[in-house]
């Protein structure tokens, strides 16, 4: 049988590599192509594509390469039209994945779609590319299966991958062991992101207010984890034009491995956000669009949830300070560092209690899940 598969960006490369993993687990005779990462590759899908090419986002960062997007969608429409797998995944990527599932669906293809897009949070419009073109939406968050029984479109709570990996309870001294970090020093993590886009408008902000923290603190230690050598080089470049004297640790990768030695995390929000509220830790999540994409989201009030952050919307609490566009400076950073630093420990204790609650009920076997699911439909 053949699988037709699409990933957008590393976090789905990752998701698609367990998910097929999981299903050739349970059918070795499977065969999977489309467009992969490394993590989906090393298992045995055939990339007909690299995900760098859909690894964009926002309005501005779309548009120069919306011509290559679009000319690969429909040479990906025409292949799997003439010659139709016999099930479709779309991984994530709802720009380019809905579409692409309902022109298949039409021809008779069976679709899933594995990550819900955040239709509950902003653009809710896009339900009505999804009702009608999936056989099966698999969410990653209890609450989404609702919304999408209201819209009468089949959903399962299949739970989060992150939720499986990561223990319920992280060693913080074995972590710092590993990364050769003083055991006793109050310790920042900061994630400035993944793109090249999100450091120069975030990290800026970052370093101006851990130059300001370590005037307050000069005790504490900062570290700072950077997913590849290209976005390094682009860090260690706005050290040096900002703050060249701050003694800062950089490690290539490890991001899990430097949350969990952390006593806080200032972060770019995003997936990164999960994963810190799993590994439970303080966190301070910011973020800043292109002033155009700001400007098109805020004159279409595109979002609709309360909250910025996955941890406040799973726990329909602000657990988590979220600092969005023009709210993203030093002096407000260093605030909410220090407001986090200070706070009671009956305030840590109420937070760890609910991070752990959202772990335990996101902890279901995703990978395993979303297979049977998936192995289901070819039956």
């Amino acid at each position: 049988m053949r699988i037709a598969i699409i990933a957008g960006e590393a976090s789905g490369d990752i998701l698609g590599s367990r998910l097929i993993t999981a299903m050739l687990q349970q059918n070795p005779a499977l065969h999977f192509e489309g467009i992969a990462g490394v993590e989906m590759e090393t298992v045995g899908c055939t990339a007909l594509y690299p995900i760098e090419k859909l690894s964009v986002m926002g309005f501005s960062e779309v548009l120069p390469k919306l011509r290559e997007i679009l000319s690969i969608r429909k040479a990906l429409v025409r292949r799997w039209q003439q010659n139709p797998p016999d099930l479709f995944i779309g991984i994530d990527a709802p720009d380019f994945n809905l579409k692409l599932e309902a022109l298949l669906h039409k021809k008779g293809i069976k679709t899933a779609h594995y990550v819900s897009p955040s239709v509950w949070a902003w653009r809710e419009s896009r339900v009505k590319k999804i009702k009608g073109n999936i056989d099966q939406m698999l969410t990653l968050f209890p609450f989404e299966v609702d919304f999408y029984n209201k819209h009468q479109i089949p959903a399962t709570f299949v739970g989060h991958p992150l939720a499986d990996e990561i223990p319920l309870q992280t060693d913080q001294r074995a972590a710092r062991k590993q990364l050769g970090l003083a055991d006793a020093k109050h310790t920042l993590a900061i994630l400035p992101g993944s793109r090249s886009g999100e450091i120069k408008r975030i990290a800026p902000d970052f370093l101006q207010a851990l130059k300001r923290l370590h005037q307050q603190y000069p005790d504490w230690q900062f570290i700072v984890p950077l997913i590849n050598p290209r976005i390094r080089q682009q860090f260690e470049a706005l050290i040096e034009q900002i703050t060249p004297l701050l003694p800062i640790i950089l490690i290539d990768g490890q991001s899990r491995s430097v949350m969990s030695a952390a006593d806080q995390i200032l972060m770019a929000s995003g997936t990164a956000v999960l994963e810190g509220m799993l590994i439970n830790r303080p966190m301070i999540a910011a973020y800043r669009v292109t002033a155009s994409t700001a400007f098109i989201i805020r004159t279409f009030k595109m979002i609709k949830s309360k909250y910025y952050t996955l941890p406040n919307n799973l726990c329909d609490e602000y657990l988590v300070p979220e600092l969005i566009q023009e709210q993203v400076t030093a002096e407000n950073i260093c605030k909410e560092v220090d407001k986090q630093f200070q706070q009671s420990q009956q305030q840590r204790n109420y937070n760890h209690k609910h991070f752990h609650i959202m772990h335990l009920q996101l902890r279901k076997n995703a990978s395993q899940r979303a297979a049977e699911v998936l192995l289901g439909l070819l039956k």
